[in-house]
């Protein structure tokens, strides 16, 4: 009458292949969402030098505001979320909705060290437009 087992008394096998698969789906998982944030860093940018700079939590939900530099034409190129923007406006209703989704929402702002403080003036008035408090600049040690 006893349900399950063997039948003969042993204890049931483990099995680990069902443990090596849900390990891989959760490997990949993580690649993937890492793979997002590193895409979407400039490598063109040469960021400002901080000799007191330090690494980042880089746990919290956050976006990042690339501002690349054209010194030829003096011109600052926004890009956010892989697309280039001459203006923040169209970026400012997405960064509202992360924020209001996240009250821990943070943005980084990577301005190139070539880049006019009015610019980065810029993309921080776009995040005090969507609510953002939360500002992060990023920099290089050396």
């Amino acid at each position: 009458m006893a349900g399950g087992g063997t039948g003969d008394g042993e204890e049931p096998e483990f099995q680990i292949a069902p443990m090596i698969d849900v390990l891989l789906v959760l490997l990949i998982f993580f690649m993937s969402s890492i793979t997002k944030q590193v895409a979407r860093v400039d490598k063109t940018i040469l960021l400002p030098v901080a000799k007191n700079a330090s690494k980042s939590d880089n746990a919290r939900d956050q976006s990042i505001i690339n501002v690349r530099w054209d010194a030829a034409k003096k011109h600052a190129t926004f890009v956010f979320e892989d697309k280039a923007f001459d203006r923040l406006d169209p970026v400012v209703p997405v960064l509202a909705q992360s924020a209001k989704n996240n009250p821990k929402y943070r943005l980084v702002i990577r301005g190139d060290r070539l880049v006019p403080a009015e610019q980065i003036s810029l993309a921080m008035s776009a995040a005090a437009s969507a609510g953002i408090a939360d500002i992060t600049f990023a920099a290089s040690p050396r």
